[in-house]
């Protein structure tokens, strides 16, 4: 076998011989999550150690215990927020001590705060603007935190704000070609310094834009690779959704993904500019 397919059947095989371990443990927390059970509890209840268990947890699930419980409190409390429960009230949902807790907790997993969730975007602000790039006219939404997506004016700059804007609807949006520029400048210069990033996804979302910023630049990897990395060779459909959910073009790079079979397939913003992409690189390398 090649090392690809010595590296797969590893996997599996570590993953069928942990499962029944794991399912203990995914039932146990599946349970208790909102006493938010320590790493020893959950260990416990799979019969391993605490170290081990957080070793083999962290690679069957692909997040740790611990992330694990907080995204089980997080969809929770989310949850509650949008049919309408105070902040609160959704804290206790989530099995948190208060507001203080739930608003670590959606920083964490959203950084937003948990009203602001609740609002929908309402209290949020964000510049956004056009400027130019290497690969055609760039949209770019910037919140206090940093770069919250950058996108491509296709087939025109309203529909791509509009593809923007249907994410926080009731967030406030002022319009600055100037500071779309001077990100550009940041992000496509060699003397622009990393780029801070402000995003806003749900926990499995975030797991997946975490693994494709892993990818190196000039390499392709596929969405089964993607999926055995964060979870299981199985989900690879629900990594290709969350790939296709990445607002932010570029600095988290999608375009590195192929099809099992090398197609260039699935961009957001297009086929031809994710193979100019991908010969940037090249070019670059």
């Amino acid at each position: 076998m090649t090392d690809i397919a010595d590296s797969l059947a590893y996997d599996l095989y570590a993953a069928a011989r942990d499962f029944d371990r794991i399912s203990e443990a995914l039932e146990f927390l599946g349970d208790h999550w909102r006493d938010h059970p320590d790493l020893a509890a959950a260990a416990a209840a799979a019969e391993l150690s605490p170290h081990h268990f957080q070793r083999v947890f962290s690679r069957w699930v692909g997040v740790s215990p611990k992330k694990y419980v907080g995204a089980l409190a997080h969809s929770a409390a989310r949850e509650a927020l949008a049919d309408g429960a105070s902040i609160l009230d959704a804290s206790f949902e989530a099995g948190l001590s208060g507001p203080g807790r739930l608003h670590d907790l959606f920083i964490a997993h959203e950084a937003v705060t948990p009203g602001q969730a609740r609002a929908r975007g309402a209290g949020l602000s964000f510049i956004w603007g056009m400027a130019p790039t290497p690969f055609g006219p760039g949209v770019f939404l910037i919140s206090p935190r940093g770069l919250s997506a950058l996108a491509f004016a296709d087939p025109d700059l309203d529909t791509a704000f509009d593809d923007l804007h249907r994410r926080y609807p009731a967030a406030q949006y002022t319009r600055d070609d100037d500071e779309a520029l001077r990100w550009a400048m940041r992000i496509f210069t060699e003397s622009g310094g990393p780029v801070p990033l402000a995003l806003y996804g749900t926990p499995w979302q975030r797991q997946v834009w975490r693994a494709l910023l892993g990818i190196p630049s000039g390499q392709t990897v596929t969405y089964r690779d993607i999926a055995s990395e964060v979870c299981t060779p199985k989900a690879s459909r629900a990594v290709g959704a969350a790939v296709g959910a990445n607002p932010v073009s570029w600095l988290i790079p999608c375009h590195r993904v192929l099809a099992s079979d090398g197609r260039l397939t699935g961009y957001h913003w297009g086929v031809n500019r994710k193979r100019a992409m991908l010969a940037y690189e090249a070019a670059s390398a």
